[in-house]
């Protein structure tokens, strides 16, 4: 099968980019032709044998065969802190010609038989014009984006209604999916992310020297970690809250590391002072390969998200055996439990830090567990299960078309 795989934004640095990463990367490995279309504005790695359409952005200034803008983004991604609502109608328009250009030359140049977006909005709104069978995935922040932003509803109404098939990444997905765009019920089903099996699992680290690579000393410091974008949902700011309460409660010291970055960092920064942490570090964005070796480097790993579409990097840090602390919130609840780590109440700062604190004690008295949990990961959540689920997705929606008497470019 030829699949186009077109998404709102690069393919490292934000959820959405490594769900199509991870889909592009496992779909050429099970012998499929696959195509991409994304934005980027700095240079980025080929992917071996995948076809790679990009939209040029400019990052700082103005480039040269580049949009004179940075890429839009729902609430903020290490590349971009433009949103969708910072556009306007003239710089709209421009995002929507360029994409609508590469589109046409992906078309011709590929025919695919089969589109996935990312995202129901304004991109999955123009592949829905191209005369494909369409799937498209909501992620969760086009639908706060609809929310926020009632001028752009109309763009994920029209994906919608262009597609074969809609994609929730999780119950409480699909259920706020269904509020926002009701008239994806008889298209809408559930999919839960996977994760790359190639990149994230257990080995052995040397923290001495990860923590020399990072310009940080460590002395034997228990290590708590959370990984993601910087914005308001994910909570970051209650985690810097509970790092107060640890740093003075625990017996042993706790030291923890905080990567990604995004709109929220100055003001986290600010709060970080006010808060007078001591062990807590802002480590900025990290690579997958990076990623990994922080996960297998840290005791546990914590998400304290106000809402959360699924939380892949919760799954990611699992698949190298490592417990979760989390927010009772979103999709997280759907695949954490007693077994792998801790849910609780969002923002509840007491209760984070008694968990966090009882899964620093259980992780050197069930040395076990780690290994436990890695297999969790991998026997349940692993990228080629979920690919090949997704091809089933696919053939469902080029059989529906073809039913529908749909007529391929």
């Amino acid at each position: 099968m030829k699949v186009l795989l077109i998404n709102h934004f690069p393919l490292e640095g934000s959820g959405s980019g490594t769900y199509t990463k991870n889909i592009a990367l496992h779909l050429q490995k099970r012998g499929h032709e696959v195509c991409v279309v994304f934005p980027e504005n700095q240079p980025f790695s080929l992917l071996p044998g995948i076809r790679m359409y990009p939209v040029l952005f400019s990052r700082n200034k103005p480039q040269k065969n580049a949009l004179p803008f940075n890429f839009p983004c729902f609430t903020t991604h290490p590349q971009s802190r433009t949103t969708f609502a910072d556009l306007g109608v003239a710089k709209l328009t421009q995002y929507l010609a360029a994409f609508s250009a590469v589109l046409r030359q992906a078309l011709r140049e590929f025919r695919p038989d089969v589109i996935h977006a990312q995202h129901a909005w304004c991109l999955s709104w123009l592949a829905s014009l191209c005369g494909v069978p369409m799937a498209v995935t909501i992620h969760g922040t086009d639908l706060m984006g609809c929310s926020k932003w009632p001028a752009y509803h109309c763009f994920a109404e029209e994906a919608v209604a262009g597609s074969e098939r809609v994609i929730a990444v999780s119950a409480d997905n699909r259920d706020l999916a269904l509020a926002v765009l009701p008239a994806a019920a008889d298209k809408l089903l559930l999919l839960p992310n996977g994760y790359n099996e190639d990149i994230f699992y257990r080995e052995e680290v040397d923290r001495e020297a990860i923590f020399d690579s990072l310009g940080l000393l460590y002395r034997g410091e228990y290590i708590v970690l959370f990984a993601g974008k910087l914005a308001a949902f994910k909570g970051v700011d209650t985690l810097l809250r509970v790092a107060r309460r640890y740093e003075r409660l625990a017996e042993r010291e706790i030291i923890t590391l905080i990567a990604g970055d995004g709109e929220e960092r100055e003001r986290l920064s600010e709060l970080h002072k006010q808060l007078g942490l001591r062990n807590t570090f802002f480590l900025g964005n990290q690579r997958q390969d990076e990623l990994r070796r922080l996960y297998n480097t840290a005791d546990v790993f914590v998400m304290p998200s106000r809402r959360e579409p699924f939380g892949l990097a919760a799954l990611e840090a699992m698949a190298c055996g490592l417990p979760v602390v989390a927010s009772r919130e979103g999709g997280l609840p759907e695949f954490i439990n007693s077994e792998v780590g801790t849910l609780v109440s969002p923002e509840d700062e007491d209760a984070f830090c008694a968990a966090i604190l009882e899964e620093l004690t259980r992780r050197h008295a069930e040395p076990e567990r780690r290994d436990a949990i890695a297999h969790y990961a991998r026997g349940n959540f692993a990228q080629a299960q979920f690919v090949a689920r997704l091809e089933e997705v696919y053939q469902s929606a080029v059989r529906d078309f073809q039913i529908r008497g749909g007529q391929a470019v």
